[in-house]
């Protein structure tokens, strides 16, 4: 098969194609961590992102250049993590580099590429390389330079996916925390999937997607389902469920079983496995079946369940961007993104107006972080992403709303927010002196979490063993051990905890009560000048999260 052009209808296959391969892999490029644990989303951000611009273009049975523009507000709206928001940025500037186009060739389509690599690069404020930002460079420039009078788009991306694969390669040689990790770009291996789909689908493969979640967050019309209406469209189901060794054998479980059961249930089921984590998406009738069953196998650490009957009959997307109506107007709000209740429930306790639910391993995309400006009516709101890969994603979200002045603090974790939020102080000069301000406190916040390793490997001198428990703070890992309490005591020590006025220690969903009681005990001895207090967090992922100020 030539194809020589692109329309709008073909520009949508690509898309589906693209994301459906990409589901397809998602765990291999999730499992391209750099860290030892289970909080690889690499896969999933992208995976999420690309579907919801797969979502918006529909069949495409507009013009190029309007289904170009439809995939790429999806994209930018769904946009989640650092990866997912660069990749929504790849194809706002296709988007761009296709207006007015009705149909493209593949010189015109080379153009559009490279204005798509021009606006990845000004996402980022310090691009770096080595990531997916060189992959797709390279891969763009390589393909546009062999186009010819001849070319065609199965020539153009075979080019493109050729080079691809050896700058991914090269990345480690670029970066060398991946080198020293033994992995390549994890973005970078979710663009070459990607591309591949597109391959797949120019080779004649079926351009389908399902089980793509949505990645809108939705406020509750409660004039959309009243008590006359009928469920015509069922409920959609997501949660993460903890695998428990008291009721199933870890190593025996095939998830692959687990899917089947819930397509046999449901539909749009998307379910993958990281470690004893098993994420679930899917659409059902009666979703209490669901969770009964899956709680045969463990217990939830999120869940969320929408009626898509209220999805179905939401106003237009400027009517649900609009400020909320009938919220007292206040000078300045406040949005902060953590996981786990009790977590949640201290920053509220802080004064933040909203949460939004989100953290490691389940990044919000820019739309739910609008749903949450909206609730609040305010000039100005500051946002605390609390997570280095959703920063990206809260900067998007600014750029979208227009109804309020955003101020995004950069906080990389849940310490940095909560010390920041504490010492908010919106009278010191007008709002970006109160960012400035804030980012001083950060500099003066140490966030050390414990977790357990998913692979062997060796880094910053430590050598981790599978199954064991690493003890880090930014991107060191200061201790490994195979007790959860040790490796946090010990943490604290290698951090100068005796050093801090305060800690916070915040108990994990997989911590138990006696243990972390037993741990404040031994730090509350040995640190008798510095405050501790125990705070029951329940986040996934992080066995403890001890915050020093």
């Amino acid at each position: 098969m030539e194809t020589t052009f692109m329309d709008g209808v073909l520009y949508a296959k690509l898309l589906r194609g693209g994301a459906a391969n990409l589901k397809a892999n998602v765990t291999t490029v999730n499992d391209l961590n750099v860290f030892p644990i289970p909080d690889g989303d690499t896969g999933d951000n992208m995976f999420l992102t690309i579907s919801a611009g797969a979502n918006a273009a529909g069949e495409g049975s507009e013009s190029l250049s309007q289904t170009a523009g439809k995939a790429a507000s999806g994209m930018l709206l769904g946009a989640r993590g650092n990866s997912g928001v660069i990749l929504s940025r790849i194809f706002a500037g296709l988007s761009k580099g296709l207006e007015g186009v009705a149909q493209a060739s593949v010189r015109i389509l080379g153009n559009a590429f490279e204005s798509g690599v021009s606006e990845a690069y000004g996402a980022v404020s310090v691009p770096v390389e080595g990531t997916i930002l060189t992959v797709l460079k390279d891969s763009v420039r390589a393909a546009n330079a062999k186009i010819s009078d001849s070319s065609t788009l199965e020539s153009y991306f075979s080019d493109f996916i050729t080079e691809l694969r050896l700058s991914l390669e090269r990345t480690p040689d670029l970066l060398d925390v991946l080198r020293e990790a033994g992995v390549v770009d994890s973005g970078g291996a979710g663009l070459g999937y990607i591309i591949e789909g597109f391959l797949n689908v120019l080779g004649g493969a079926e351009a389908t997607l399902e089980g793509s979640p949505s990645a809108q967050a939705r406020s509750v019309d409660l004039d959309a389902f009243t008590e006359d209406s009928v469920l015509e469209f069922g409920y959609c189901t997501e949660f993460l469920l903890r695998l428990q060794s008291s009721k199933l054998d870890l190593d025996a479980f095939d998830v692959d079983e687990l899917i089947t059961y819930l397509n046999s249930v449901g539909e749009s089921v998307v379910c993958f496995r990281e470690g004893s984590i098993v994420k679930v998406h899917v659409h059902s009738m009666n979703p209490g079946n669901i969770i009964n069953h899956m709680q045969r196998y463990g217990e939830f650490l999120t869940f969320k369940m929408e009626n898509m009957t209220l999805q179905h009959n939401e106003n237009h997307m400027q009517e649900k961007f609009a400020p909320k109506i009938g919220k007292p107007h206040k000078p300045f709000g406040v949005v902060s993104v953590a996981a786990g209740e009790g977590i949640k429930n201290t920053f509220y306790e802080l004064g933040c107006d909203e949460v939004v639910d989100g953290g490691q391993s389940m990044n919000p995309s820019a739309q739910d972080l609008i749903a949450a400006f909206r609730e609040i009516n305010a000039d100005v709101i500051y946002v605390f992403p609390n997570n280095s890969n959703i920063i990206l994603t809260a900067n998007q979200a600014a750029q979208l709303y227009a109804d309020a002045e955003i101020k995004v603090v950069p906080t990389k974790t849940i310490g940095e927010g909560y010390a920041s939020i504490s010492m908010l102080d919106t009278t010191v000069g007008d709002p970006d002196a109160v960012v400035e301000d804030l980012k001083g406190v950060i500099e003066g916040v140490v966030t050390g979490m414990v977790s357990r390793a998913v692979r062997d490997t060796e880094k910053d001198g430590v050598s981790v063993r599978e199954g064991d428990f690493i003890g880090f703070a930014g991107d060191t890992i200061y201790v490994s051990s195979v007790s959860r309490n040790e490796t946090a005591a010990r943490l604290c020590e290698s951090n100068g905890a005796q050093n801090f006025d305060i800690m916070l220690l915040i108990r994990g969903a997989d911590a138990s009560d006696e243990e972390a009681q037993a741990l404040l005990a031994e730090l509350q001895g040995k640190y008798c000048n510095c405050e501790i207090v125990l705070i029951d967090g329940g986040q996934p992922i992080y066995d403890y999260i001890i915050i020093l100020e």
